[in-house]
């Protein structure tokens, strides 16, 4: 239920922040944004908030993020004709720095109330071999002892 609760806050986050930027200042159609809102959002909590955050940092996952979103609204836009006389990479760019942006604050969210009490299973097991925590191997001797060596021979 967290994880559908995070999806739905990231989804109207994205659609609110891609139609000011692509509906209003660009003249994108509301169904293209729509549509755009709901691929990225997907995508970018299941690759971004679940596969990276949950192993990395913040700035890891927004960086991911801003990556991932820059990829998705340039070939979204391209494959429904988005016809602008600004070039489609502009437009997506400056989109992507502005999901990046609302990313950082969601992050935190999810970190906080979503990743908080997951059970192990949810996690994967390889995530806490990244936590660099050594630990030395120690014992008695300081040096081996010799002569006890040559009479167990």
């Amino acid at each position: 239920m967290k994880h559908i609760k995070a999806m739905a806050i990231k989804f109207v986050a994205t659609i609110v922040v891609l139609f000011v930027i692509l509906n209003v200042i660009f003249g994108m159609s509301f169904t293209n944004v729509f549509f755009i809102s709901l691929v990225l959002s997907v995508v970018s909590y299941l690759v971004g908030d679940i596969g990276i955050l949950s192993r990395t940092n913040n700035t890891v996952a927004t960086i991911a993020d801003f990556g991932l979103s820059l990829i998705v609204i340039w070939f979204l836009s391209a494959a429904l004709t988005f016809e602008n006389r600004t070039p489609l990479f502009i437009i997506s760019l400056i989109s992507a720095a502005a999901i990046a942006l609302v990313e950082i604050v969601f992050h935190k969210y999810v970190s906080s109330y979503t990743f908080e009490n997951e059970s192990e299973d949810f996690l994967p097991k390889h995530r806490y071999y990244y936590s660099n925590h050594y630990q030395t191997e120690a014992s008695k001797e300081i040096a081996p002892d010799i002569e006890k060596n040559k009479e167990n021979k």
